[in-house]
């Protein structure tokens, strides 16, 4: 599996997701080869502007462009950035 190193300037903004590489997701609308509720692995994190990741998804599929509007955070990262939401 090939992991990208993000950007140094890659950060996300307050009203997007925070998600690092690593970090398990669940799609929340259908996309293409992906049911709704799947849940994926981030393998790249990028962008300036717009902060969007690549996710591996348990059903092999692996797309990129995603962001809060098609996925969400599950177990620990999750309750990571709860954590982080309350301490801001």
């Amino acid at each position: 599996m090939t992991y990208w190193k993000p950007h140094a300037l890659a950060k996300p903004h307050a009203d997007q997701l925070a998600l690092r590489i690593g970090d398990r997701v669940r799609s929340t609308i259908e996309l293409h080869e992906v049911p709704v509720g799947t849940e994926g692995k981030v393998i790249l994190a990028n962008g300036f502007n717009w902060q969007r990741y690549r996710v591996l998804f348990h059903n092999g599929a692996e797309l990129g462009d995603l962001d809060g509007r098609n996925i969400e955070p599950v177990g620990r990262t999750a309750k990571r950035l709860m954590k982080a939401s309350k301490q801001a």
